[in-house]
């Protein structure tokens, strides 16, 4: 992005499992067509690459696990989801990136749109707040959506 554009995050605050929530917002931004990156500790994302893989029986969302990006083989650099800690690293075109970190994700600016999910944990709360006033105060456009889960 240029210095004139400012990218968009949906906040989605108060989720009662990140990790579960990334999971159905994944399923539906895969359906929809978009090349997603997902960032986040590589603990919570190996999680999150076991998840992929159960949370619904009737179908299946093709992701890559990316903790070291360069031992991954070319043939996997065009899947839909990639799972890493660097999202900067991702290869080709993607306009989406989800954090489910709880700092701000490298290389963000190279993203259109982020999705920021906030867990209703109250140390999560704290880290997501400190996000949103760090987004805020770098230009961009910060949508809060609150989840009733």
């Amino acid at each position: 992005m240029s210095a004139a554009q400012t990218g968009k995050v949906e906040f989605h605050h108060g989720v009662g499992d990140k990790l579960a929530y990334a999971c159905r917002l994944l399923r539906k931004a895969y359906k929809a067509g978009a090349r997603v990156v997902v960032t986040g500790d590589e603990a919570n994302l190996r999680t999150l690459d076991r998840q992929l893989w159960t949370f619904d029986e009737q179908e299946f969302l093709p992701h890559v696990l990316a903790t070291a990006p360069g031992d991954l083989p070319a043939r996997q650099h065009d899947t839909a989801i990639w799972l890493t800690p660097d999202p900067a690293t991702a290869p080709g075109e993607r306009s989406v990136l989800v954090n489910v970190g709880q700092g701000l994700p490298a290389g963000m600016d190279r993203y259109a749109r982020l999705f920021d999910i906030v867990s209703s944990e109250p140390e999560d709360r704290q880290l997501g707040r400190q996000r949103w006033k760090q987004y805020a105060a770098m230009g961009w456009q910060v949508q809060p959506h609150e989840v009733k889960e």
